[in-house]
């Protein structure tokens, strides 16, 4: 029997420093911090529609070298958006915030790359309506995003509440 699990419920991160992380991600997705715990150097953060206790932790750890990239461990976290619309200003965002690192259409997914000022990468992404995956059910290809053509195509539709599917067993 595997574990019955529905969704990520949070991600936790080691950064170099704890203010200019909290800072970071608060302008990036305009978290609140729910707690903090001084004796472990930690806070607890919540995106402004979540629901969850926390949705990110934070544990300053002092400066160290970055792990390389393509090695063992975490690749990225990935952000998902309720629009298309949503997709965008968070490119503008994260331009702005010189954190922005490119962008990809997966097929059902359209995405964001950026990276944190540790350089965690994480991913901002929208995903289509489930009824329009189609060929992508079981794909995820990598292909260039035309993020212009994707909002006027998508423009208000909203997915979020797609996220968690009725349990069929209940």
């Amino acid at each position: 029997m595997s574990v019955d699990a529905v969704r990520l419920n949070h991600a936790v991160l080691f950064v170099s420093d704890l203010t200019r992380s909290l800072a970071f991600y608060r302008e990036a997705f305009g978290m609140e911090v729910v707690a903090e715990e001084p004796r472990a150097n930690a806070a607890f953060l919540r995106l402004p529609r979540s629901g969850n206790h926390h949705d990110l932790g934070l544990f300053g750890v002092g400066s160290q070298q970055p792990r390389p990239r393509g090695s063992l461990g975490l690749y990225h976290l990935a952000w998902q958006v309720d629009t298309i619309e949503a997709l965008e200003e968070a490119k503008a965002t994260l331009v702005r915030l010189g954190a922005y690192g490119g962008e990809s259409s997966h097929g059902a997914t359209k995405s964001i790359y950026a990276h944190d000022p540790d350089g965690n990468e994480f991913e901002v992404m929208w995903m289509l309506p489930r009824a329009q995956w189609g060929a992508y059910e079981n794909a995820a290809p990598v292909e260039r995003l035309d993020l212009a053509a994707e909002v006027d195509r998508w423009a208000g539709v909203r997915t979020a509440a797609e996220l968690v599917p009725l349990d069929p067993r209940s």
